[in-house]
């Protein structure tokens, strides 16, 4: 039933210059017990650059976590993606693919914890871990990249040009080139290049939040199709999310009307059209 207001924000989500990508596990029912299957998420959120387009969510299934997967679920879609540095992403950058590579943009909260978890020595000491002398490489990496998240906060919601101009004035001289590897350094900072690109990839693992929590409680998913089924539903529940819409209200309205719906009007149900398109609604 809802299969086609899930095509309509996939199509939203895929015409965006810039997406965050993520994946978190979910255990599938197979023979014998369980396998360790994947839940992807494809995140749209122009607001950091000062974008109008509404912000929407799409979350995918698979049963493993090969390469195939995001390079078939990003076929013909050509931009920025912000990730982490799994391989498998690397067929999307490769220069040869049609209809061109993907630029790749690297997370800084990621290289951050690395950095975070070498020079938190008391945390280390209370995890029972060996303490080791701290750091001074460490400390300084989480200094200056603390303050290059200080900056984001400055330029947040700002227009991409105007973000850009002050990342160039202010975020580049903190470069700490000589403490990341070369082959990853041009795409942690790709954002000193383009005004769109956040500094992290937490919009995507937010995303995934509710998956994480709720894997206590649904233990599985049962099949492959519901895994899929899973995937769809989480696609509709956090892009009401992100829209600040009350996703369970919101989706027992879509489904009461969705089949009177005529398909010429069916964007109308579309969360980030759905206040508006709610008749009789009175406030509580």
């Amino acid at each position: 039933m809802l299969k086609p207001l899930n095509a309509l924000i996939e199509a939203h989500v895929f015409t965006a210059a810039r997406l965050h990508g993520d994946d978190t596990t979910v255990p599938l029912l197979a023979r014998g017990g369980t396998k360790t299957a994947r839940l992807w998420t494809y995140v749209r959120d122009d607001r950091p650059f000062g974008g109008t387009a509404p912000p929407a969510v799409v979350c995918r299934f698979s049963r493993d976590r090969s390469g195939e997967h995001p390079t078939g679920h990003m076929k013909g879609w050509q931009g920025i993606l912000q990730a982490d540095a799994y391989a498998g992403y690397n067929q999307l950058y490769d220069p040869g693919r049609q209809p061109g590579p993907v630029a790749p943009a690297l997370c800084w909260s990621h290289a951050r914890r690395k950095f975070f978890e070498l020079a938190d020595v008391q945390t280390n000491i209370r995890k029972g871990k060996p303490a080791k002398e701290i750091s001074p490489i460490a400390v300084e990496a989480v200094k200056r990249i603390d303050a290059l998240f200080e900056i984001e906060r400055m330029v947040n919601g700002q227009s991409a040009e105007a973000r850009l101009a002050m990342r160039q004035l202010q975020s580049a001289p903190k470069a700490i080139d000589y403490l990341l590897s070369p082959t990853y350094w041009p795409n942690f900072t790709r954002f000193l290049e383009d005004g769109r690109i956040c500094l992290s990839n937490n919009a995507a693992e937010r995303s995934l939040r509710g998956v994480a929590l709720g894997r206590k409680s649904w233990l599985f998913a049962g099949s492959e199709r519901g895994g899929q089924r899973a995937a769809a539903m989480y696609s509709l529940i956090g892009t009401a999310k992100l829209n600040g819409i009350d996703p369970q209200a919101s989706l027992a309205d879509v489904i009461a009307r969705i089949s009177d719906m005529p398909v010429s009007r069916l964007h109308e149900l579309l969360p980030w059209h759905w206040n508006s398109s709610k008749p009789n609604v009175k406030a509580a």
